[in-house]
């Protein structure tokens, strides 16, 4: 998986990093992120693409010149091809050099220059005329099959020949079409008055309703396009959505995605589908394209295929090897033969064609498994525009086609608009939430705009499973199709996976630029070599060797796999603990996750809920606002039904029954028969699957709760509800009643269905009673915009002091109010749910108990510990979500919890979530329409102080919008928030973007249902789901809970020690021979063949390759993360700390050994008999213990991962190359010294001395090392000296400075510290994850629950 992106990523994107990427001390929060998050700022003089949206883009037109063309040629051909082969790394170098900047007119080529916060990315494309002469009727399947299998063979010929030549299109069916410019659109009903072609709102048939005209055969009136004939015009939407006919048009594809050119606005536009600028009574209109018009359409938008590309072999051979890491081998080896260092060089090209051969093809296999896994295909049924059925490849499906779902189920393969019937739908496989949702079709409204996001519920999204349909009578299950191909969801977020972001990461930001501080050593030394061999008057050739040969050692040609190492034995072990990854990058930032956000339902807690029991309401009021008493009675109460409307039965001179909230029913199934109990039998979306029943697990449990059956009746059954096929539900046949009398008449037919929407925080249902001749509806939603939907005279005078007491014992509550209306059954199915959904009667609360999963309050718990802060948010109510809080630790028990209000006067309100003694006082929803609740705070009350913790805000959605323009108070909310109650999915990803833009590192736990984009933005998204993987994260967890967050993190910073210690490991063994070899150069000498081959192969390639096999830490997380910042104080002084060690030792023993009676000068002349000397046999006897230390002293174990001694492979490989070594120093035998062509010290008792003196210098290298590692750079400089110099005003983690700035304003409400944190009261956390023991307490920044 880590190099499907390379091999996907045709556009050769480039990367230019930016500086001043992070904001100034003092800016607010909202505002960085508005500059982080959003779309970049744009320049009148520039083109732009994706104007306003995050893939906004420049765009520069090009057009070739044919002189700038020859000169680049020819000096291709004067370099030999390296020209052209730099230029294939950098595209837009060889359009710089082949082309002339024009206007987008008249571009051939155009370059895109694409922003993500401090970076850029630059995509070459060609633009492309599409001509309608190039597209051909064909007559025959087979012959079509043909001329397409050798128009594909021609174009691959050409497109090798860099000929470039546009696709023709092929139709894949035979038939006729009738193609009159100016004529109707084949795609419309037949018309005696045609509609205006050229402005056809939405294409085809879809904005000309059918009922308004009708005409004769339209064959008659136009002649017939035979087969072979070119076609004469195409379909082409505007930017508005509106389909024009054209005979050409002008298009560029980047990442996936098609571009249009506008001739009005002289500017290229994002090809729109059918959500594009369409209204539901338009959708509604749709009635199918015929054949021809489907045709036309293709050609513009392309095949119905999200297709992966699966790239050959022998071409993904080729790609790789003009990898710039190969062309770099390639180059050491060619240097090497010429050097004669054959083995060495031989060794190298056959690990090289091994590792090339071996990635290739890992390469090509991730390539099919992903194909298999997103690619599919089926043969799908539509609706003509003749109003006749006709099945085709799924691969023909184009906007505005008219699908018919079929009953049995099926997978869709585009994005549809439900326009008739109802389906079951899971959704896994996009948002990982595995329990089915009901679609319902979406409401024919005029001037209703159609949205993805507020009409999700209407919406079969491309991938998902249709595992059942519901029907009319003799109607099918109609949709239209509204998105094919990658301009689908699915596709959408298959193309995030394809073409992802740059890799927002310190450490991976600074080992590009640790690499360059090779190459500028590398350069250094090649001019020192060249500089000093020519003043010993070395050969031109010896010295163009040597110089050349450095460079190959300065910089690893291993560096890029040892990288990798790491991270692929974390995604390994996180596969075992069945956390399933998609992004492999994704690994190492998980590592440094300061913030996690947890969603409560289904993450933090059970997802199936425990009936507490209901609250009635103790007295009924009809809509004239008379009220009368609840019977307790069956009888009564089953005579009183449906009848509120009626009359009271209170004489005139009685005052009204006064209503209120009764008392915990804990038994609904014991409950009167009226329409509370009405109300929880039929207000849910659950069906049966393989006869079993399938929903919400909380409408399952208060259904079951009711004891009633729900049945799903056959066609012979529907006459009962006007010719209607719902979902019915009955009182079981039991407790005396008998099946065939009072059951059914008690039998509800649930006619409509208005499914749950997070924004509007309802569901309803249009039911009616069996005899009945009325409607019965019934609405289920949060407590308060029940309250708000139902009448005045409905609600109980102690509503608000009745929620609040449930609400604070952290139970989930829901209310159920009920209304009859009266209207004909044809507009039951048309009524928009804003016409129905008021003047309800408030019926009574449902109550139920939302359980802490096991593995929570201990995870929770664990991540406290560790310094990292927990947020919930969620969509549930806010007083639930805080009682949740405090039962799973997030909130200890000493906090002060203030909730964050926006009043509409202005300023801030900060409010106790305490509840007051006398709970009436508090007011939460305006019943007498005025609020008697006081407000605490003002525009930030100082007033308010904690003597005994933390003092931290809880949130809501409506406030959390008002905030956006409160810079100042978001900030504040940012830092200090804990709970996010009643948030969007919208709202939810806001939040993390705007916390990732103060710093932090945020992870989203959530279940993915309404997560997604949350999961989506966050550094490290975990969605909880049975799939094996899901695209809605780049994490999925098989486990259902949250203890996957601790393993993720923990593998994360194991991955990111790992790519550390192996960063510095490369680097320093690199620096290691570098010194060799300089020591060397100096008297005309270098390391033999062999010699080489001993550091590189069976050194420095095996521990690289074990280094990551050390597990991660099995203790609890540490309060610390590691570092992420590579070059920062810290890692270099290690490693010139290390170096340092390795220049005096290397220096000393070179030295050293010229001080002994029997060392022989080393002479260049005769190089050729005696290849090396004492000092290569001195110098190279302490490098090869000198990398044995540094793979130890680097090689890191607690508090991130286990010992060294633990990974058997690699601490037994030490242990053996440490015992060769000091058998290749002391006592070799003939055969080695051959083969290393050593000259050893004389077979004499002060020569065997030397021998032991090496032995005992790395045993004293090693002792320093562990000292300068582990006491000078750890306790000295990380612990001690870095937390003295450190600044957090000039820190990039923003939050520490805006915590300092609220602790430092005492107007501020949460301005105090928190005395209950004290042993943490002096720390913060820098950059590196250390401790700083300098600046004023920080509470909340610790991350510390105070528990």
């Amino acid at each position: 998986m880590a190099h499907i992106n390379e091999a996907y990523d045709e556009d050769m994107e480039l990367r230019n990093i930016n500086s001043n990427a992070y904001p100034k001390y003092g800016e607010s929060a909202a505002a960085v992120a508005a500059t982080n998050s959003g779309p970049p700022v744009t320049r009148k003089d520039a083109e732009y693409i994706n104007v306003g949206e995050e893939d906004q883009s420049e765009i520069i037109g090009y057009t070739r010149s044919s002189l700038k063309t020859a000169a680049t040629w020819m000096c291709v051909v004067v370099t030999a091809g390296l020209l052209r082969l730099v230029f294939h790394w950098q595209p837009k170098w060889m359009l710089y050099c082949t082309h002339t900047r024009c206007n987008l007119q008249h571009a051939t080529r155009i370059l895109i220059v694409e922003e993500y916060k401090k970076y850029k990315r630059y995509f070459v494309k060609e633009v492309i005329t599409l001509k309608a002469s190039q597209i051909r009727w064909e007559s025959n399947v087979k012959e079509c099959q043909w001329w397409r299998a050798f128009g594909k063979t021609w174009f691959l010929l050409l497109r090798v020949l860099d000929i470039r030549l546009e696709q023709d299109y092929s139709v894949l069916s035979a038939g006729v079409a009738s193609m009159d410019k100016g004529g109707p659109s084949a795609a419309c009903p037949p018309s005696s008055k045609p509609p205006e072609p050229q402005q056809q709102p939405g294409g085809g048939s879809c904005r000309v309703p059918s009922e308004t005209w009708s005409a004769p055969d339209a064959g008659a009136q136009h002649h017939q396009q035979l087969a072979g004939e070119p076609l004469r015009s195409l379909l082409v939407p505007n930017s508005r959505g509106f389909i024009n006919e054209r005979s050409s048009v002008r298009l560029f594809r980047c990442k996936k995605t098609t571009y249009l050119w506008d001739e009005d606005d002289r500017n290229f536009y994002k090809l729109p589908h059918l959500s594009t600028g369409q209204s539901t009574s338009s959708l509604h209109a749709c009635r199918g394209l015929s054949w021809q018009d489907q045709v036309r359409r293709r050609a513009v938008y392309g095949d119905n295929c999200i297709s992966v590309p699966v790239t050959p072999i022998p071409k993904l051979l080729f790609q790789e090897a003009l990898n710039p890491f190969y062309i770099f081998q390639l180059f050491s080896v060619i240097l090497w033969y010429t050097d004669e260092y054959r083995y060495y060089a031989t060794v190298i090209v056959v690990t090289s064609v091994v590792s090339l051969v071996s990635e290739v093809y890992q390469m090509h296999k991730n390539q099919v498994i992903l194909r298999k896994t997103i690619q599919s295909s089926d043969v799908t049924e539509v609706m003509r525009a003749n109003g006749q059925a006709e099945k085709i490849p799924s691969e023909q499906l184009v906007p505005g086609d008219v699908l018919l779902v079929p009953a049995h189920g099926c997978t869709m393969h585009c994005d549809a608009v439900l326009l008739q019937g109802n389906a079951i739908v899971n959704e896994s496989m996009l948002t990982g939430e595995s329990v089915p949702v009901t679609k319902t079709p979406v409401a024919n409204k005029h001037g209703l705009m159609y949205s993805d996001k507020e009409h999700g519920k209407h919406t079969l999204f491309c991938g998902t499973k249709v595992i059942q349909t519901r029907f009319y009578g003799g109607e099918r299950v109609r949709a239209v199709v509204v998105r094919t191909g990658f301009g689908t969801n699915k596709g959408a977020l298959v193309r995030s996976i394809m073409y992802p972001p740059p890799v927002d990461f310190k450490f991976q930001q600074d080992s590009y630029k640790f690499v360059l501080v090779l190459v500028s050593i590398a350069s250094f030394g090649f001019l020192y070599t060249v500089v000093t061999k020519f003043m010993r008057n070395v050969s031109v050739a010896e010295i163009a060797l040597d110089s050349l040969d450095l460079i190959t050692i300065v910089i690893p040609p291993a560096l890029p796999m040892a990288m990798t190492v790491g991270i692929l034995y974390a995604l390994r072990r996180l596969k075992k603990k069945n956390i399933f990854c998609i992004s492999p990058r994704s690994v190492n930032i998980s590592g440094v996750l300061n913030c996690v956000c947890f969603d409560k339902t289904g993450t933090l807690t059970e997802d199936g809920l425990d009936m507490r029991g209901v609250v009635p309401v103790n007295g009924r009021v009809d809509l004239k606002g008379s009220v009368r008493k609840n019977s307790k009675s069956h009888d009564q109460s089953s005579k009183s039904h449906g009848q509120s409307t009626s009359k009271t039965n209170n004489k005139p001179n009685e005052s009204p029954v006064k209503i209120y909230m009764d008392s915990l029913d804990k038994e609904p199934m014991n409950l009167p028969q009226n329409h509370l109990l009405f109300a929880m039998a039929t207000c849910h979306s659950i069906t049966i699957i393989k006869n079993e029943l399938v929903g919400d697990p909380l409408e399952l449990r208060m259904f079951e709760s009711t004891g009633w059956v729900l049945t799903e009746p056959g066609m012979d059954d529907t006459n009962k509800y006007d010719m209607i096929m719902p979902t019915s539900v009955h009182p079981p046949a039991t407790n005396g009643f008998s099946a065939d009398d009072h059951i059914q008449q008690l039998e509800f037919g649930i006619v409509r269905q208005f499914p749950f929407e997070s924004s509007l925080q309802r569901m309803t249902v249009i039911t009616r009673r069996l005899g009945d001749h009325h409607w019965d509806l019934y609405c289920k939603g949060s407590p308060e915009k029940i309250a708000s939907l139902s009448t005045h005279e409905s609600m109980p005078p102690n509503f608000n002091s009745e929620l609040r007491s449930y609400t604070d014992q952290g139970y989930r509550v829901l209310a159920l109010a009920h209304r009859t209306i009266s209207m004909p059954y044809h507009r039951v199915h048309k009524v928009d749910r804003e016409e129905v959904e008021c003047n309800l009667q408030f019926l009574g609360l449902l109550v139920m108990e939302n359980r802490l999963k096991q593995e929570t309050k201990v995870v929770i718990q664990q991540l406290h510990q560790a310094n990292i802060r927990t947020v919930m948010v969620t969509g549930d109510n806010l007083l639930t979500a805080l009682s949740v809080g405090r039962e799973c630790g997030l909130v200890s028990p000493q906090d002060t919890v203030l909730e964050v209000k926006k009043p509409p006067t202005g300023g801030v309100c900060y409010e106790p979530t305490t509840p007051p003694q006398d709970a009436s006082d508090s007011v939460s929803v305006d019943i007498d329409g005025n609020n008697d609740g006081s407000s605490k705070g003002g525009d930030g009350g100082g007033d308010i102080s904690n003597p005994a913790g933390r003092i931290v805000l809880a949130v809501d959605g409506s406030s959390w919008a008002a905030l956006q323009d409160d810079w100042q108070q978001l900030e504040a909310v940012l830092v200090r928030g804990v709970v996010f109650a009643r948030m969007n999915p919208d709202q939810k990803q806001q939040l993390i973007t705007h916390l990732q833009a103060i710093g932090y590192y945020v992870g989203m736990c959530g279940d993915g249902a309404n997560d997604c984009g949350a999961l989506k933005a966050a550094h490290a998204g975990i969605s909880l789901s049975e799939a094996e993987a899901s695209v809605a994260s780049p994490f999925t967890s098989k486990e259902p809970n949250i203890s996957c967050v601790p393993n993720l993190i923990r593998e994360g910073r194991t991955a990111l020690v790992t790519s550390f210690g192996v960063f510095k490991y490369m680097a320093a063994y690199s620096l290691t021979q570098f010194v060799s070899i300089m020591i060397f150069y100096s008297i005309d000498s270098n390391l033999t063949d062999f010699q080489f081959l001993y550091i590189d192969l069976f050194l420095i390639t095996v521990f690289a390759i074990l280094f990551g096999r050390t597990e991660s830490y099995k203790g609890n997380l540490h309060p610390t993360s590691p570092p992420a910042a590579l070059m920062s104080f810290t890692p270099i002084a290690s490693l010139l700390l290390q170096m340092s060690l390795v220049i005096t030792f290397q220096t000393f023993v070179f030295y050293y050994v010229q001080k002994q009676s029997w060392y022989v000068p080393f002479n260049a002349t005769t190089s050729d008999v005696i290849i090396a000397g004492h000092e290569n046999y001195a110098v190279f006897s302490v490098s090869i213990f000198q990398y044995i230390i540094l793979a130890v002293v680097f090689s890191r174990g607690p508090p991130y991962r286990q010992p060294i001694y633990t990974n058997w492979l690699l601490s037994g490989s030490i242990i053996i190359m440490t015992c060769l070594s000091v058998y290749i120093v002391v006592w070799p035998n003939q055969t080695f010294i051959d083969l290393f062509d050593m000259v050893l010290p004389p077979d004499e008792p002060e020569a065997w001395s030397f021998r032991y003196q090496l032995v005992l210098l790395a045993l004293l290298n090693s002792a320093l090392a562990m000292i300068v590692e582990y006491f000078v750079v750890d306790y000295l400089i990380y612990q001690k000296i870095r937390p003295m110099v450190s600044n957090v005003e000039k820190s990039k983690k923003i939050y520490l400075s805006i915590d300092m700035r609220l602790q430092s304003d005492k107007k501020w409400a949460c301005s105090s510290p928190a005395p209950g944190t004290h042993s943490y009261s002096h720390e913060i956390v820098n950059d590196e994850g250390s401790v700083t023991q300098r600046h004023p307490p920080l509470p909340v920044v610790q991350y510390q629950s105070a528990l």
